[in-house]
């Protein structure tokens, strides 16, 4: 599915789409911070701005840039619900296969056990956290990995995005200890993804149904269905990223448990990858 490129700064256009949405959203938010608005509230706004922002111009530019007629369609969004609603199902099963294999092995290492349940609000928030799956997935295999099909083939473009996705989802902040576990990981997952999407027949849904199910899953098991031991080591399980809060803040996928489920996912994702590089 490779694109013709055409005359262009497309890298140029490429590197400065998104920065210049969210700068333009933070532009528009300044005001409510001298009104007195809680500053987390206004990162958060920020946050939402720049993907309204991303929603209205994504399809301008597919249509001016890529020579699209239908972007969503493109994109792996706008397609009937006999197709979509599968995909989505089973990115969402393989999103728990993948989190049980990860609870099974925690527990039987005695490093964690069955926790109390999730209030009415931590259940809200897990289900409102598959919007992260979506709004990514739009964003790193939706535009990113067709942008750069416009000057790579397909695999390498899938390679690229993954390094992109990693490198953007890495605390650097925090010593390099968690980049060393989280870079790897986030790679896997983005080529992970990157394979779901193309085993799918360019659907989106099931990309959505596997990123959105590990987040709001994990989420969940972190805040009340699973109760971690204080003194699990972060090489298996992850980074935690409030060592000092009530819950934990762990990423899987930064540990050495997160790994092994991920290159097993890959293994088979990856099948689909090679196809992708050879059209």
């Amino acid at each position: 599915m490779r694109r013709e490129a055409k005359p262009g700064p497309r890298w140029l256009g490429t590197l400065l789409f998104v920065p210049l949405l969210l700068a333009v959203a933070w532009l528009l938010t300044r005001p409510l911070l001298w009104l007195g608005m809680d500053p987390g509230t206004v990162k958060l706004l920020v946050s939402l701005g720049a993907f309204v922002l991303f929603l209205v111009c994504l399809p301008l530019r597919l249509r001016r840039v890529w020579g699209i007629a239908h972007p969503w369609r493109c994109l792996g969004l706008n397609a009937p619900l006999r197709r979509s609603v599968p995909a989505l199902v089973h990115g969402l099963l393989d999103a728990a296969l993948l989190l049980s294999g990860l609870i099974m092995l925690l527990l039987a290492l005695g490093q964690a056990h069955w926790g109390s349940g999730l209030t009415p609000g931590q259940t809200i928030n897990a289900l409102a956290l598959m919007g992260v799956g979506f709004a990514e997935e739009l964003l790193f295999r939706g535009w990113l990995w067709g942008e750069l099909q416009l000057r790579l083939d397909q695999g390498r473009a899938a390679v690229a995005q993954a390094v992109v996705f990693g490198l953007l989802h890495t605390r650097f902040d925090q010593g390099w200890a968690i980049p060393l576990g989280l870079l790897p990981g986030m790679f896997v997952l983005g080529l992970v993804l990157a394979g779901q999407r193309s085993k799918d027949g360019n659907l989106l849904a099931g990309a959505v149904g596997l990123h959105g199910g590990l987040v709001a899953g994990w989420f969940a098991l972190q805040s009340g269905l699973l109760r971690l031991e204080p003194s699990i080591p972060v090489w298996l399980v992850g980074p935690n990223y409030n060592p000092v809060a009530a819950l934990p803040d762990y990423n899987p996928v930064g540990g050495l448990l997160g790994w092994l489920g991920l290159i097993q996912l890959l293994r088979l994702r990856w099948r689909w990858l090679r196809l992708s590089e050879s059209e």
